[in-house]
């Protein structure tokens, strides 16, 4: 915190009320220091208190943190297995043939690969828009976008 000390104010108490002053401050104190917290001791208790309730699961609030932090991550139904290399590569120069953009999530979705196996090609193969109109894409390199479009001219 910043700030700046405009007016200084000190106060004391009258030397009448001083000695009153200096009992309520040892009374605070000594309260203060006082603990009120009780023990009771359960007898025959099979931990019955201790179970939680059928209706208290949703009311605890460490639960529901824990449950909202791990629903929306979703595991996927299959594992994706990789194709050869050389066959996604072509499965590739066909997609940006479609289209010069892609998204990381698209490409997943069209070639059915996993996400780390394809960012390793797509690093080889293309240039990551990082701002820009078509920022968080992927584009082919420009000594591919020529061989490109001279297959597509033949």
């Amino acid at each position: 915190m910043e700030g700046k000390v405009e007016h200084k104010f000190d106060m004391k108490p009258h030397e009448q009320n001083l000695e009153e002053y200096g009992r309520l401050c040892r009374e605070r104190t000594n309260k203060s220091m006082i603990k009120n917290r009780q023990i009771q001791v359960i007898d025959n208790d099979r931990g019955v208190h201790m179970r939680p309730m059928p209706g208290m699961v949703g009311l605890i609030s460490s639960n529901t943190k824990e449950k909202k932090k791990t629903t929306p991550v979703k595991q996927p139904e299959m594992k994706r297995t990789r194709r050869d290399r050389g066959e996604l590569e072509d499965i590739m120069f066909k997609l940006f043939e479609r289209q010069p953009n892609w998204a990381l999530k698209q490409l997943v979705q069209e070639t059915d690969q996993p996400a780390q196996f394809l960012k390793e090609i797509l690093n080889e193969l293309c240039v990551y828009n990082k701002r820009g109109s078509n920022q968080g894409t992927y584009e082919l390199k420009p000594e591919y976008k020529k061989s490109v479009d001279d297959t597509a001219a033949e």
